[in-house]
């Protein structure tokens, strides 16, 4: 476990490129299940990229409210790229399944070099990569080939050439990940302002160097502009909803489809939305060694891989205090900043994957060392293949479908074949969970759906509400005016109801619907014997059905009442 400058560089190939095949493995498991069927979508991908599949039909999603909203909250270069691949015959689904494994490689590289210039061991950067693969692989979020998922393909391109001072790749990094992920900017700019500062015996001063603020000047310079475009940019959707707004609305209570105000303190401080998420963090659980390294270093004489830790290390330090500073920020702004949790989970996960691969070894170096009788070696050497066996194999131990990818299936295909029969402006309504597939897999709008039930833009999410609770009403309502006055106002086309949907407990056991008024008012109805005007509809104005589901026309509806 000698220092890099004093190992073959054959070594340092065969880590790297162990690294390497580690993240291919992985990212292949995640191209089998992403190919397993013909009608399979990333759980996030339905948010933002269905709509980009009007980048190979600009006649999908006509005045669709939803497909306007994604859009317009995607991030420019993100849209960008995937338009471009669509430019040159890569449908964007298609690319949101063969992105995750390439971007894996691409963060590996890079965690594998960044490694290498805070602690000179290639065995440590091997540990590191397959440490970040395993948590990027037991969470949806580079799987999702959502913006998030560009954050560390991004993130550590820029810190590698942070650490080596070179400005124009630096600044070209800033600019991208600015295009991609926007809010992660405030990270780096927090780090480039650290650098200005030197820590040394328990001291801060200022560091006047011409270097450091040259390098340092240039780069907040490309940092500040990015993040001035975005600020002085309005959404069409806005304004943000305020924190106020948000205690007064059910889905950010406990609960609800974007639960962020928790009663219990560790809950809102430490997990979810609200809090730092530190189950994420600690993903896998040997990411817990990263605590050890502060302890390991102040013993350098009893470690002796402790001297190989550079100054680059206090690298680590920043990004943190940048993290909880923008943690913080964001619960003062709240939700200007969008949510706190994702300036803590994507840093910490990063700083948690080094300090703990360092850690580790250091640990098994000095393991090594201990062993030098043969029944000392033997023993070192069973401990460590145990250690490495685990290691390897944790997610498959852990986790019955590693990798962790969040793949939705279609599971009605016949019902998306009828829907993209009919023209491509129709809109449809529906209170089922299959309405959340129905723009990926059909291509056809819809009026509303759990899955795009996104409250932080209030401009959008007034509408969105709005048009839910007239479709909860309109469901269940005896009178039959209530439906005729629905559909003329929606403009609704076709009806998707579920057959079981009139019982009672469809409405009490979805957490999603039955937070609203209109939906308790149904359920009283229901229990009460009052069935919805809409029911004896059920077969004489279906269009299409399955085993599961009714179609039901809107001219037919529309004609009875006539």
């Amino acid at each position: 476990m000698a220092p890099a400058p004093h190992t073959p560089k054959s070594a340092v190939i065969f880590w790297f490129s162990l690294s390497l095949t580690v993240a291919a493995v992985y990212g292949l498991g995640g191209l089998q299940q992403a190919f397993s069927a013909d009608l399979v979508v990333q759980d996030d991908a339905r948010q933002h990229v269905f709509w980009m599949q009007r980048f190979l039909d600009p006649e999908l999603f006509p005045n669709d409210l939803i497909a306007d909203y994604f859009q317009s909250v995607a991030p420019a270069g993100y849209a960008l790229f995937y338009r471009v691949m669509a430019g040159v015959g890569i449908a964007p689904l298609l690319l949101s399944k063969l992105l995750p494994p390439i971007l894996g490689l691409i963060t590996t590289a890079f965690c594998f070099g960044v490694t290498m210039e805070l602690f000179p061991v290639p065995i440590a950067g091997f540990t590191a990569s397959v440490l970040l693969n395993q948590s990027l692989w037991m969470q949806d979020g580079l799987i999702s080939a959502t913006p998030k998922a560009f954050v560390y393909p991004l993130f550590l391109p820029f810190l590698y050439y942070f650490l080596h001072k070179n400005s124009l790749v630096t600044g070209i990094c800033i600019a991208l990940l600015g295009l991609f992920y926007p809010q992660y900017v405030l990270i780096i700019l927090g780090i480039l302002v650290l650098q200005i500062f030197i820590y040394k015996s328990g001291k801060i001063r200022v560091n006047f160097g011409q270097k450091v603020f040259k390098f340092v000047g240039i780069n907040l310079t490309i940092a500040s502009g990015i993040l001035l475009v975005y600020a002085l940019t309005s959404s069409e959707f806005g304004p943000t909803i305020s924190a106020l707004q948000a205690r007064g609305l059910p889905e950010f209570l406990p609960g609800g489809r974007s639960q962020f105000f928790i009663d219990d303190p560790w809950s809102f401080w430490f997990q979810g939305r609200s809090g730092i998420a530190l189950s994420a963090i600690l993903t896998p659980v040997f990411m817990a060694l990263g605590f050890l390294l502060p302890l390991l270093l102040k013993f350098p004489k009893r470690f002796p891989l402790v001297p190989l830790v550079l100054p680059n290390i206090r690298v680590l330090g920043d990004i943190t205090i940048a993290a909880f500073v923008m943690f913080f920020a964001a619960h003062v702004l709240l939700f200007k900043l969008h949510l706190p949790s994702r300036y803590t989970q994507h840093s910490l996960r990063m700083v948690m994957a080094w300090t703990a691969a360092i850690a580790l070894t250091i640990l098994l170096d000095s393991l090594w060392r201990w062993g030098q009788s043969v029944p000392k070696k033997m023993t070192a050497g069973i401990i460590s293949g145990l250690l490495a066996i685990v290691f390897l194999f944790y997610p498959q131990l852990a986790l019955n479908n590693f990798p962790w990818t969040s793949y939705e299936r279609g599971k009605e295909p016949e019902l998306y074949a009828f829907l993209q029969q009919q023209p491509s402006d129709i809109l449809i309504a529906s209170l089922s969970e299959e309405a959340n597939n129905i723009p990926t897999f059909a291509q056809r709008s819809v009026l509303a759906a759990r899955e795009y039930a996104i409250p932080y833009h209030w401009g959008y999410y007034e509408q969105f509400r709005t048009r839910l609770q007239r479709m909860i009403q309109a469901q269940y309502s005896p009178n039959f005016t209530d439906l005729v006055e629905f559909l003329q106002a929606e403009g609704v086309d076709w009806w998707l109801i579920e057959k079981g949907a009139f019982t009672p407990g469809y409405l009490s056991y979805n957490r999603w619907l039955n937070a609203y008024a209109v939906t308790q008012e149904a359920i009283a109805n229901l229990k009460a014997g009052i069935q919805p005007a809409i029911t004896p509809l059920m077969t004489q104005c279906s269009g299409f059905e399955t085993a599961d589901f009714a179609v039901l026309s809107a001219d037919c509806i529309l004609t009875v009442q006539d």
